[in-house]
């Protein structure tokens, strides 16, 4: 019986092994404004952040955030 359960614990531990994929950063870009009105800024921050080493999609991932000019910080 440990026979079968150490082929059987060999054969699952690929399998398990790519499951567990580091995870990749998140960086998120947030501003009061539209995203049209940040376009720019939003331009310059990812080319500075590609020179730097940190290319979107392959070791990390970028978000965005636009308030639309809408700020309540928890106001009615």
């Amino acid at each position: 019986m440990r026979r079968r359960e150490f082929i059987a614990g060999l054969l699952a531990w690929p399998l398990a092994a790519r499951a567990q994929q580091p995870s990749m950063p998140v960086i998120v870009f947030l501003q009061a404004g539209s995203a049209a009105s940040s376009a720019d800024y939003l331009d310059a921050f990812r080319d500075a952040m590609r020179q730097l080493g940190y290319i979107e999609g392959r070791n990390v991932h970028f978000e965005s955030r636009f308030a639309d000019g809408v700020m309540s910080w928890g106001r009615p």
